[in-house]
């Protein structure tokens, strides 16, 4: 996978040292891979998922998805309230 050099020479420091919250960093990283760097649109994860493959605690990741959406650099979409979110990583730098 080819990551954008914005993710790293960009959005890292701003989300680690401004804001942080490396846990976001990471988050936003695994959702990237696992939409962009699949060539997918979108990807449905649990936060135990996402937690288990960034090896942080769910917790961190609730905090970090949080964080993220928040900041629009992910969209977080979910049939009912109990559903396994499906998550887009949106790409502002990126003009379509």
């Amino acid at each position: 996978m080819k990551t954008d050099p914005y993710i790293i020479d960009t959005l890292m420091r701003d989300l680690v040292a401004h804001s942080r919250s490396a846990a976001a960093f990471l988050v936003y990283l695994q959702l990237y891979r696992q939409t962009h760097g699949a060539g997918r649109e979108s990807a449905a994860m649990s936060h135990a998922v996402l937690a288990d493959l960034i090896g942080i605690s769910k917790r961190s990741v609730q905090n970090a998805v949080a964080h993220l959406v928040g900041r629009r650099l992910i969209r977080r979409r979910k049939a009912r309230r109990t559903s396994v979110p499906v998550y887009t990583v949106l790409t502002p730098w990126i003009r379509a």
